[in-house]
């Protein structure tokens, strides 16, 4: 059962001729959100529509001169760390109410030509550092009795292409483990969803257009429809600001019965 420190329910409106309601305050206002990988891509616009929100953000990102500059931008608190150490997790805040989980790296390769210390690489930084910074914030959560937990898992979390062993290997993991902590922390107050994105345009992705267009000697346009898009019926890149509209969503005061779930967005993807 979940507890009645959980404000899930926005006040009633008052009645007829009742004095006027004062100005709602932002949807998270007094929170303090964690997002890793937030210095660009979904984890910026993750970072921004928090913030807009009215979170405290928690910027932890590698790139140090971005993490910092989005931090100022959006009055949050940059951590520059490589969170393919797992020891790093234990400097990071333990007080965060809305974790995002979204740091990912990727690496294409047929498997029986993938690096093993590349394949354990995407594991550490997708997999045990989400359980690690889990394991270290969920108590918080506990103890408060309210809490979110926003996994950016892919369409790869739920759908296989070849070539990408370790990042599907990782974002499967990523919505099992979503799926054991919304179990767990249901009696808490606490959510666990992933949200499951196909193509976004990112920076990564972005890079990916152009080299394939050079190897391919078809046009960027090409790669998107042709390529990349090919079992997608919306024939467009996903925007990140969407993605963060979804995470901020899922914190909302009307999503308290949404767990253990995989809000898809891809475009009709895994509809085939």
């Amino acid at each position: 059962m979940e507890t009645s420190r959980r404000p899930d329910h926005e006040p009633a409106a008052p009645s007829p001729g009742g004095s006027p309601q004062a100005p709602a305050q932002p949807l998270l206002a007094g929170r303090t959100a964690l997002v890793t990988g937030a210095a660009s891509g979904i984890g910026r616009a993750c970072a921004q529509a928090l913030a807009a929100a009215g979170a405290h953000v928690h910027v932890v990102d590698r790139s140090g001169e971005a993490a910092k500059r989005l931090a100022e931008e959006i009055g949050g608190t940059a951590w520059v760390v490589d969170l393919s150490d797992p020891a790093v997790v234990d400097t990071l805040p333990a007080d965060a109410d809305v974790v995002v989980n979204n740091a990912g790296i990727q690496h294409v390769a047929p498997v029986h030509a993938f690096p093993p210390d590349r394949f354990a690489l995407i594991q550490r930084v997708m997999v045990e550092t989400p359980f690690r910074i889990l394991r270290r914030t969920l108590p918080g959560m506990y103890e408060r009795g309210w809490g979110r937990v926003v996994n950016i898992s892919s369409v790869h979390g739920l759908r296989a292409s070849p070539y990408k062993s370790a990042y599907v290997t990782a974002k499967h993991a990523l919505e099992g483990l979503s799926k054991v902590v919304a179990l767990e922390a249901a009696e808490y107050g606490v959510t666990s969803n992933c949200v499951s994105p196909g193509y976004v345009r990112t920076p990564l992705v972005e890079n990916q257009i152009a080299d394939q267009a050079r190897t391919h000697g078809i046009s960027e346009a090409d790669v998107v429809g042709r390529v990349m898009l090919e079992r997608s019926a919306i024939k467009r890149l996903i925007e990140p600001a969407d993605v963060a509209e979804a995470v901020v969503w899922l914190c909302g005061p009307r999503t308290g019965h949404i767990t253990g779930t995989s809000l898809s967005m891809d475009g009709g993807w895994t509809a085939n």
